[in-house]
């Protein structure tokens, strides 16, 4: 028996508004901080969960913007059976 999900679902309680050339979409934006250098420095690492469908084509260097704010890509990688992917961003 295969398992199906809803993926929007899942994206429209916490989704923000994603656009990377024409395509618009709902992800979700983590910003965890780390504390580096005996904690003098503190260092925002973000991260966006969206559909893999939406996003998955993104690579290093692609421009994306979230909530309004630009970010590029630094890596992709697909989560768990593909469906979604998490992709590391830079401000831009």
């Amino acid at each position: 028996m295969t398992i199906t999900e809803n993926l929007d679902a899942f994206l429209d309680d916490f989704g923000v508004s994603c656009t990377a050339g024409a395509v618009t979409a709902l992800g979700i934006l983590d910003m965890p901080s780390q504390v580096l250098l005996s904690d003098a420095i503190l260092s925002t690492d973000y991260t966006l969960t969206a559909k893999a469908a939406s996003f998955g084509s993104l690579q290093y260097g692609d421009a994306i913007t979230v909530a309004g704010v630009a970010y590029t890509v630094r890596e992709a990688q697909y989560i768990d059976d593909g469906q979604m992917v998490q992709l590391g961003l830079q401000k831009t």
